[in-house]
């Protein structure tokens, strides 16, 4: 059977799809067969940062509806043949995905995948209970702010009562934390949460850091995972990340304020 991973947030913005992305093609990259599912109907970004928008023929809710099948509407990524995507409806309400029907979808991947992804809509709304329900395991994905932390605190509290494993009364979902476009710079002036602040406030495993980066923006905008941009911080930091799900020890990179060397130190003064 699949592991089940939800990628959710309280709040909009904080880079969930991109977390998406990146963690499934990782998973993908290193051999496991990996589907990642858009569970943001109405609105429909993964497939633009897979890169495979013009692919798009049937969705999500076009399954559920019995309107195509899974083989119908998976995409499969071009780089990796081990990763598919199951894009989002755009034309459709929130309100098409049913528990008995994502239930059904999920039930299917897991007989031919190893792990199913889930990008969550942001907050509590239909989607993202959707999204969650199912869920093994929870990568709660937060900016190093007190209000984006403070809303994914009340998601942990949904994670802990409304999925189906706590109406099951099942061992807990498994929840990790990823803390996203952080800056030491801005944390050493006190504009920004540091890493031990956002722990000890949410109690969460530290499954990776993502520092602040031009390379995921350029990255979306060319349709591709920025964990394959192995020459930037962010990309390599999601590849630490999946390997930590993984169950490597992997230190964490990109978390002090880089020293400049004296050459930098000394245009700095000029």
């Amino acid at each position: 059977m699949a592991r089940i991973i939800v990628i959710t947030s309280g709040k909009g913005g904080v880079g969930k799809t991109t977390t998406a992305a990146a963690f499934a093609m990782g998973l993908a990259q290193r051999g496991h067969k990996t589907a990642v599912i858009d569970f943001d109907v109405g609105l429909r970004n993964l497939d633009l940062i897979m890169g495979c928008e013009r692919r798009v023929v049937y969705d999500f809710v076009n399954v559920i509806n019995g309107e195509a099948n899974l083989n119908q509407a998976l995409i499969r990524d071009k780089r990796c043949d081990q990763l598919h995507i199951l894009p989002a409806s755009q034309t459709r309400d929130k309100d098409a995905l049913t528990k008995e029907g994502v239930g059904a979808v999920v039930g299917e991947l897991s007989k031919s995948f190893d792990y199913i992804v889930c990008d969550s809509p942001a907050g509590i709304e239909h989607g993202a209970m959707m999204a969650m329900y199912y869920a093994d395991d929870a990568i709660v994905v937060t900016n190093p702010e007190v209000s984006s932390v403070r809303d994914s605190d009340r998601m942990l509290g949904i994670l802990s009562s409304k999925s189906r494993r706590a109406e099951n009364n099942e061992d807990p979902v498994h929840e990790y934390l990823l803390l996203t476009r952080y800056a030491p710079e801005r944390v050493v002036r006190g504009e920004m949460l540091s890493v031990e602040d956002v722990q000890e406030i949410l109690s969460m495993e530290l499954l990776g850091v993502v520092p602040e980066s031009q390379a995921v923006l350029n990255a979306s905008n060319a349709g591709t995972p920025v964990v394959l941009d192995r020459n930037s911080q962010a990309g390599q930091s999601y590849a630490d990340m999946v390997s930590r799900y993984l169950g490597e020890k992997v230190a964490h990179r990109f978390l002090e304020v880089e020293k400049k060397g004296f050459l930098g130190r000394l245009f700095m003064r000029g």
